[in-house]
């Protein structure tokens, strides 16, 4: 647990934040995203972009941007072209990309002013060898950036049996630390993955690291159509994950993520390892005692509804 009261003595202001941005196709509200990095309180960052192979004009506003920050604040670079996950590890894979702290970046969201140094307040209290990794609550827009809502609030503490189930914020408000850059580094870019925000929920709470969840939204997430994930929230969301779970989708992205941590077991600590094993063998159960292995196991979800579907699935074998 983190200790009570400062742990680092550094001033948070000169503290080196690079922020991964993964575009493809970003056009729409790519400048929106920009523009806000400007507007931070903390204005010692500077932004990695990976495109992933726009066909419109995200390259040209990058290279805008570029030629107006100079390339110290702006380097670009192509994406691997496999995915949105892979494109996202290369950045965080990637040894010649140094900074104190990391965060991940969308292409159409707004950061608040204060996002930045509310991440790195948090942090700061984590010893600097000790993984971190802080997320929390989103603010969401429209399209045109008119609120509508907020995203779900955490029912439970942030644990690595919740993270064998479920993902709990977006990657768009995640910031840590380098020593919990440090272990994705050590896991490599080619890792088959489902997203890069739940592997990096995974890799921090299964490696003994600290998962800090802030319920005070600092993104404004854009829900639109061409967004990939959108929000978690409400009955529709609900409804999705249900159909996700019954054709078959959810167990295709437990059993991807149980086989990435298969090869690294190693770095997990023993209670998380004997979770991930005991959740691995209970998924091969026959029908009649899989549920009761399952949930044995300690893995959750964050609220009944979801541990409901959980149980369901599982007599079902779609888990």
């Amino acid at each position: 647990m983190p200790r009570s009261g400062p742990v680092n003595d550094t001033n948070i202001a000169d503290l080196k934040v690079a922020i991964l941005l993964g575009t493809f196709n970003g056009q729409p509200h790519l400048s929106d995203q920009l523009d806000s990095f400007v507007t931070q309180t903390l204005n010692n960052w500077s932004v990695w972009a990976s495109d992933d192979g726009s066909t419109d004009q995200t390259m040209d506003i990058l290279e805008k941007y570029q030629s107006t920050w100079g390339k110290s604040r702006l380097t670009i670079r192509r994406g691997p072209q496999q995915g949105f996950a892979a494109n996202f590890l290369s950045l965080v894979c990637d040894p010649n990309i140094d900074a104190d702290y990391y965060a991940f970046s969308d292409q159409d969201d707004i950061w608040e002013a204060d996002k930045l140094s509310a991440a790195l307040t948090r942090l700061e209290q984590i010893p600097k060898e000790t993984p971190a990794l802080y997320c929390g609550r989103t603010l969401l827009v429209d399209e045109n950036n008119n609120k509508i809502g907020f995203s779900k609030t955490l029912c439970k503490p942030p644990c690595f049996s919740n993270a064998l189930l479920q993902n709990i914020a977006g990657g768009n408000t995640m910031v840590f630390n380098k020593a919990a850059r440090d272990i994705m580094l050590a896991t490599g870019k080619n890792l088959k993955i489902v997203s890069h925000d739940w592997w990096a929920y995974l890799l921090v709470s299964g490696c003994g690291g600290v998962v800090l969840y802030d319920p005070t939204p600092y993104i404004r997430y854009r829900q639109h159509a061409r967004n990939f994930v959108g929000t978690n929230k409400g009955v529709s969301a609900s409804l999705t994950r249900l159909h996700k779970i019954f054709h078959g989708r959810y167990r295709e992205w437990l059993n991807t993520n149980l086989a990435a941590l298969a090869s690294i077991k190693d770095r997990l600590t023993l209670e998380n390892k004997s979770t991930l094993e005991s959740f691995s063998l209970a998924r091969k159960k026959p029908l009649i005692i899989r549920t009761f292995a399952i949930f044995s196991s300690g893995v959750h979800r964050q609220t009944i509804f979801g541990n409901s579907g959980v149980f369901v699935a599982s007599l079902l074998n779609k888990i």
